[in-house]
Parts: C-alpha cells; structure tokens; sequence
C-alpha cells in the first residue's frame, strides 16, 4: 500500500513534469553545489601533477586558487544543462523550439556565451600558470631578458585567446560567417587603423623596445621629466617605479619617440662642483688648498681619469673653485656615497689651510669727510 501511494506520488505531474523528474533535477543541483570544491581540487590536483615537473616555484595551492572560480563556474554551467534536461517545458508556455527565434533560443544562446565565456577564463588562468612557471625559472637565469619577454608574450597570448573566443562566438552561437566578416573587416581596416593610430604607434612602439633593446626590466632610465626603475613593459606602456615610489605609465611611443637617458648603462659618474672661498684667503693658502684635493683626488680608489681643480674665477663676494672629477661605478647610491666622502675631505682641506668658505655678501665702505 505505502509503495502503491508513493509510486502514485512520484508520478503526479505539475506544469508538464512529475515529481520524480523534480526530484532529480533538485538532486542533482544539490549534488553539483556539494561537489563543486572537490571537482574543482581534483582538476588542480590532475593539472598540477601534469605540470609538476616544470612547476618550479609555483605550488598546487598557488595552481588552484588561479583556477578555482573559473573551473566551479564551468562545473556548475554543466550540471545546470544536465539538471534542466531532464525537465520539460510546458507547452502553454508557447516557448517554441530551439531553431526559431523565442525564449528557448534566447535561454540557449545566453547558455552557450556563459560556457564559451567559463572556457575562455579557464585558458586565460592557465596562462597565468605557465606565466608563474616561467617567471620563476627566468629569475634562476642571469640574464634580464626573459624576464622582459615573458610578460610581454602572456598579455599577447591572452588577447589571441580573446579574440579566438570572440570569433568562435560569432561563429556558434550566432551563426556568422566568419570568412564573411574577415572580409568585411579587410574593407573597414583602414577605418579602425585611424581610430587605433595611437594604440598601434604603442604597440610597434613595444616591438621597437623588444628588438632595439634600449632598456630591460630593472633598469634605471630617466625619460623627460620621469626618472625610476622599470617595473614592466607591456604592450601598450612601460611601467616606472619613481625614486618617489610612485608608479608612472609612460606609452610606448613616447619611451621610443623621446631622448632617454639609460642610467643603468653608465660606466661612470661625472661631477661638477663649483666651491666659493673668502677673499682672506692668501695665493700661498690658495694654490696649497688646490694641490691638497689634486692629491686626494687622485689617489681615490673609485675616481677615474686626470681630476680637474682650478682657480676659476673672481666673484664679486667670492674666489670660485672649480673641481671636476669622475667616480669608477654606475650605483647611483655608491656615487651619493664617494660624494659625500669626497665633500668632507674638501672641507677639511680648506679650513686646515686658514681659509673658510664664502656666502654672497656685499661690502659697504662709508667714507667721513672732516671739514676744516
């Protein structure tokens, strides 16, 4: 009796579908949301031992973390389509077949473009891993250049499997011809040039960087008023990190276009210093002040080539020395130190010589006259 009134139970039938059928599309929705963190570290874990040999540094928690959200969505997109396969639509709803226009091919075609989309993530994520791959094994080489080439060609990757998924789209989902539109876009190419023109100056600017090689990642470049390390190129802009810590995005073009000063690349450091010393300052103190940092200068490890101090000229309120020399190394806070260093001792040599340095002044003389 119980079986007879729980069979006809199952069996009755609301808005076209029974209670059995109900009953298992809520079960498998269930079963779908209770599994989907487990699915989702099965795939990781399957990837991961796939991927492990040339892993390096990035980790399976690293690995999933990257494709959890993307993966759980395609997950959940596919038990939904089999969940609601197994109901019907009632047929007052006058939702009509899939090949005509109606809610039924909207609801399909907003399901496929979600599919396409959560395939499309889940690509663009592996990207991402393997650009984690390789910025590690590029940061174990010497060379920089890898590190420069690496986030160059993931951003190029990324955009080719965006565009490929937008093709396909149109392609399935909205039954384009693609040979079609290839061909119409052929004719509109000169169109979207113009209106990309700085887009595409960028980016030939990007290859310009890539071929010329006038810096790499880590260099210390000034470019007009902007000076920093470089942080990353991309396609569209290199990235600056200032002295200030601030990040500046300088376009492409304008790191070709404009004059830029590679910092990193000097072998060495010129100096020129001008120094004022008093008037009271005797010939004799003077040229023993000048031969006294000659000397020093010249048996300074880092000071390369013949240094230069002369006598420069007779200010109004000062004598002017000039002192040019140059410091063997391209750390620009080794040249602040030696700056310093060497600044001290001039110091030192002037006030030992009975001399001190001058300050703009003017002197007043007030002449009385007696009148008899």
């Amino acid at each position: 009796m119980e079986q007879e009134l729980s069979t006809d139970f199952l069996s009755r039938t609301f808005l076209g579908n029974t209670v059995e059928t109900y009953l298992w599309l809520g079960g498998i929705l269930i079963t779908g949301l209770l599994l989907k963190q487990l699915i989702s570290k099965l795939f990781s874990f399957f990837l991961f031992k796939l991927v492990k040999r040339y892993s390096g540094g990035v980790t399976a928690e690293e690995l999933h973390d990257l494709l959890k959200r993307p993966f759980t969505i395609f997950f959940l997109l596919i038990v939904g389509f089999i969940a609601f396969n197994q109901i019907d639509f009632p047929v007052s709803w006058k939702i009509g077949p899939e090949e005509k226009f109606g809610v039924r091919m909207v609801i399909n075609k907003i399901y496929a473009m979600f599919l396409i989309f959560s395939i499309t993530w889940i690509f663009l994520r592996m990207v991402d891993v393997v650009g984690l791959i390789l910025i590690y094994r590029a940061s174990q080489t010497k060379s920089k250049l890898d590190d420069q080439l690496i986030p160059f060609f993931k951003a190029g990757l990324k955009i080719f499997i965006v565009i490929l998924s937008f093709f396909f789209i149109l392609a399935a989902v909205f039954n384009v011809n693609i040979v079609t539109l290839i061909g119409g876009l052929g004719i509109g190419g000169l169109a979207v040039a113009l209106a990309a023109k700085e887009t595409l100056e960028n980016l030939f600017g990007s290859f310009t960087i890539f071929l010329d090689k006038p810096f790499i990642v880590g260099d210390h470049v000034k470019v007009g008023a902007i000076a920093g390390h470089v942080e990353t190129i991309g396609l569209r802009s290199t990235r600056i990190r200032t002295l200030e810590k601030s990040l500046v995005t300088v376009p492409n073009k304008k790191m070709v276009d404009a004059e830029l000063e590679n910092i990193t690349l000097r072998t060495m450091w010129r100096t020129r210093q001008a120094i004022t010393l008093v008037y009271q300052t005797t010939a004799q103190d003077l040229k023993k002040i000048i031969s006294e940092i000659k000397l020093f200068l010249a048996n300074h490890p880092k000071i390369v080539e013949e240094s230069t101090v002369n006598l420069d000229s007779l200010s109004p309120s000062s004598i002017d020395l000039l002192i040019i020399y140059f410091v063997r190394t391209t750390d620009a806070d080794e040249y602040a130190k030696v700056k310093e260093e060497i600044n001290f001792i001039i110091m030192e040599i002037v006030r030992s010589n009975h001399s001190d340095f001058a300050f703009p002044s003017t002197s007043v003389y007030m002449e009385k006259q007696f009148q008899k």
